[in-house]
């Protein structure tokens, strides 16, 4: 059994933030999704605003992941392993900045401000106004966050492997157990 080391702390706190804000972000468009008056409209307010900070968070992230470096996966872990573990990584950083331009794009199509903290700060639109491409976006944008929902359980789970089962110390490189030097 050979231990990774840890992630950064900054890596490691945006990971769980993000992984929080994402969860809530999923249940909150389910729910939008299967709701109607004052519940949808109480729902979207929180939507637009975690959509657009997630956006953000993500671009810092993919920053930082850029700028610093991981550490490696276990040497006896196979190889098409490996892979798995870093295709679905580009997967994930690719959807979580993919879903809310895609989202901040479809309400812009649609003609609907989109307001994030009351009325004080309303973004611009991205694209034109055009309902047919609203429609469109509309569309992408649940099928993208059902893919991102099947990803995050294939994480979870890839994650619960390494930590019940490998035990290898990849789970550990991301949580606050005690780092190996």
């Amino acid at each position: 059994m050979n231990q990774v080391a840890s992630f950064s702390l900054l890596s490691r706190v945006l990971h769980w933030l993000m992984a929080v804000m994402i969860m809530c972000m999923l249940f909150i468009g389910l729910f939008m999704a299967s709701s109607v008056g004052p519940s949808y409209h109480r729902l979207m307010t929180l939507h637009r605003p975690l959509g657009i900070a997630i956006l953000v968070l993500a671009v810092l992230r993919l920053g930082n992941r850029l700028g610093s470096s991981a550490p490696t996966l276990p040497n006896d872990l196979p190889r098409f392993l490996k892979y798995a573990a870093k295709a679905s990584h580009v997967l994930l950083y690719g959807l979580m900045i993919a879903l809310p331009l895609v989202g901040w794009g479809m309400l812009s199509a649609g003609g609907f401000p989109i307001p994030l903290w009351g009325q004080s700060v309303i973004l611009p639109p991205i694209l034109p106004h055009d309902p047919a491409l609203w429609s469109w976006l509309r569309f992408i944008h649940s099928i993208l966050a059902f893919a991102l929902f099947g990803l995050v359980l294939v994480h979870i789970g890839a994650a619960l492997f390494h930590g019940l089962i490998c035990r290898d110390g990849v789970f550990g490189s991301m949580t606050w157990a005690k780092r190996v030097k």
